[in-house]
């Protein structure tokens, strides 16, 4: 049954807030935000406030989700800041954690989320706020819920609270005091929160859910689809925020020594976000800030899975790719780790040397070309070798594409041009008589020829020779070259309208390679232009694209490694149990035996004895 004191609020909270004159609560907090006197409201306002957390009302969970509405809606207003809300909300969070019964009685369960969620709109963007937040006492009690007081749900407000204050110069320092704590806990939450909410919500069934979290996901709507795609949401977002709060770290080069552990970097390379966190930019961003560092680049220039998945990145279509590029060029403007990278890198962005713009900014293939080219004389003439036969062969191609076949070409009569323009036209054509008669390899060939002799300057031209060849090379199952050349005519072709058939040719030859992420973002983007070019939203997506993309969707799905752990986990845990059990219906059986044999030679013990006491009694007797 619900209170009078909440039906009052309930019907102050209805009708936009109109005041209700059966309400007879003096702090009602909906009476007061309906108040027409501003210096009154405020002052109401202020009291309400001070009073809420000394009150026992089930009202609080009504006007917590009213002021996180507010708090949602306009994050920047200075009035809640300036009468005591972060004074209110971290005495909530206190008393909700110290006082269990308080917490489980009405629906008190739902007020540390709420409370914990308001600070964290608050101090998102002003530095003023975070300082009001930190000199009110917040940080302690959103410690307490990252240190998972409660449950996860309250873990994923505190660390996206903490994040805000932590992004500010001048609550910084406060955060800091407990630097090594919350920085191990943020990787903790990084890396396992995933596994956490799988075991503990989604994983399970609907019935044994906790009741709160599946009415804090759906905001009371309810619905089981509802409630595991909020979950999947709130679970990439947690890990962002953790991620997040890492990152204001590794910016301020503090507490190196402890995110620069080579599992959790490893582990960095899986955290992309997800589709439901485009605008993050995961394990990658991390990743770019720590190769700022010196510590950073030296710990990353010596794990390998991680320089790999900057570069796939790099020849993808990820909206973080520059981030990639930008990681590796760091590493290899660094002498002392520039020879550990550049084995790996130079077979890689060797693809990206004719890129033109990438977010913003421009020439980004002559900023890879002249840090991979450095010191090539010196490989040149003999004076430096790399382990790798491969990138040392990639920086030879790319010397002679940026640097002879350039300086030739300037020197080219008209003439000449001409005659080669029309004979790379001819063997373009051969090669796709080649290629539709069946003769893969023969079309190949025929591509290479005229790509070699295809004049820099013609483009469109080059743009097709590679992606045909690319074609070629997927048919051939040659999923790597497939990528290499799509590369190179998505880097010849523009960002604004990138070539299609490239962005899908690579994603066939990314899912060869069991490369789903970067598989499903090419397949979205040859969508995306597909519907630019047709100017309408109402373009049919090809039929064997909408499998590609629901295939990688499966395969990309958050939880996909989570669940395949744990039923991995299930069949190894249920082999042990039959195990066991098997054992000991061994040992049991083994047991009966030996005590059967026990009793028995027990018994043959006896009569022996007997007689040889009898045998004894005889001879006395003799």
């Amino acid at each position: 049954m619900e209170s009078e004191h909440q039906n009052n609020s309930l019907k102050c909270s209805s009708s936009q807030m109109l005041p209700d004159p059966t309400c007879t609560n003096p702090f009602c907090f909906f009476c007061t935000m309906n108040e027409k006197n501003p210096s009154l409201r405020k002052a109401k306002m202020a009291q309400c406030f001070k009073e809420m957390p000394l009150r026992d009302d089930q009202e609080h969970v009504l006007v917590l989700s009213g002021l996180w509405n507010i708090a949602m809606d306009q994050p920047d207003d200075p009035e809640f800041p300036s009468l005591g809300i972060f004074e209110c909300m971290q005495k909530l969070i206190d008393r909700g954690i110290k006082d269990k019964e308080w917490l489980l009685s009405d629906q008190n369960i739902y007020i540390p989320y709420y409370a914990a969620h308001i600070i964290g709109s608050y101090t998102m963007n002003k530095a003023e706020f975070a300082e009001k937040a930190v000199n009110s006492g917040v940080v302690l009690p959103l410690m307490e819920l990252l240190r998972r007081k409660i449950t996860w749900v309250e873990q994923r407000v505190a660390v996206r609270a903490l994040g805000h204050l932590t992004s500010h110069e001048s609550t910084f320092e406060a955060i800091a005091d407990c630097e090594e704590e919350i920085v191990e806990l943020a990787k903790e939450l990084a890396s396992n929160c995933l596994e956490t909410i799988y075991k503990e919500f989604l994983g399970v069934k609907d019935i044994k859910r906790l009741k709160y979290h599946s009415d804090l996901l759906t905001r009371g709507l309810g619905g089981i689809e509802l409630e595991n795609r909020k979950a999947e949401e709130w679970a990439s977002q947690l890990q962002c925020w953790s991620l997040y709060l890492l990152n204001c770290f590794a910016c301020k080069e503090r507490s190196l020594h402890l995110i620069c552990k080579k599992q959790f970097l490893k582990d960095l390379c899986g955290m992309w976000g997800g589709l439901e966190n485009r605008t993050s930019p995961g394990g990658i961003g991390l990743i770019r800030s720590l190769c700022n560092t010196k510590i950073g680049r030296e710990t990353i220039a010596n794990i390998e899975e991680v320089i790999v998945s900057l570069c796939n990145t790099s020849r993808s279509s990820d909206d973080w790719q520059y981030m990639a590029i930008d990681s590796l060029i760091l590493l290899l403007k660094d002498t002392d780790t520039r020879h550990k990278v550049i084995d790996i890198a130079a077979f890689f962005l060797a693809d990206l040397v004719e890129l033109g713009g990438l977010n913003g900014r421009t020439k980004i293939g002559e900023a890879i070309t002249q840090i991979l080219l450095q010191d090539y004389h010196k490989i040149k003439y003999g004076g430096l070798s790399l382990k790798s036969q491969n990138a040392e062969e990639a920086l030879k191609e790319i010397w002679e594409l940026k640097v002879e076949r350039r300086k030739r070409e300037e020197l080219i009569s008209e003439q000449e041009l001409k005659e080669r323009k029309d004979l790379v036209r001819i063997l373009k054509q051969e090669g796709n008589k080649k290629f539709w008669s069946g003769y893969i390899e023969k079309a190949v060939i025929k591509y290479t020829k005229a790509l070699d002799l295809c004049p820099l300057k013609m483009r469109r031209e080059r743009i097709v020779l590679y992606s045909n060849r690319a074609q070629g090379y997927l048919l051939l199952r040659n999923p790597e070259a497939a990528i290499s050349d799509t590369t190179r005519a998505l880097s010849l072709s523009s960002t604004e309208n990138p070539h299609s058939k490239s962005l899908w040719r690579r994603s066939q030859a990314f899912d060869m390679k069991g490369m789903a992420k970067e598989s499903l973002m090419d397949c979205l983007m040859f969508i995306n232009v597909r519907i630019k070019s047709e100017q309408t939203e109402h373009v049919k997506i090809p039929y064997y694209a909408a499998r590609m993309i629901n295939k990688q969707m499966n395969a990309t799905w958050i939880f996909a490694g989570v669940k395949s752990k744990n039923k991995f986990q299930e069949k190894v845990d249920k082999t042990m149990m039959m195990d066991i059990k098997e054992n000991r219906g061994m040992a049991t059986v083994l047991e009966e035996s030996l005590a059967e044999k026990g009793r028995g030679r027990s018994k043959q013990n006896k009569a022996k004895r007997r007689r040889e006491k009898q045998h004894v009694s005889k001879g006395v007797e003799k």
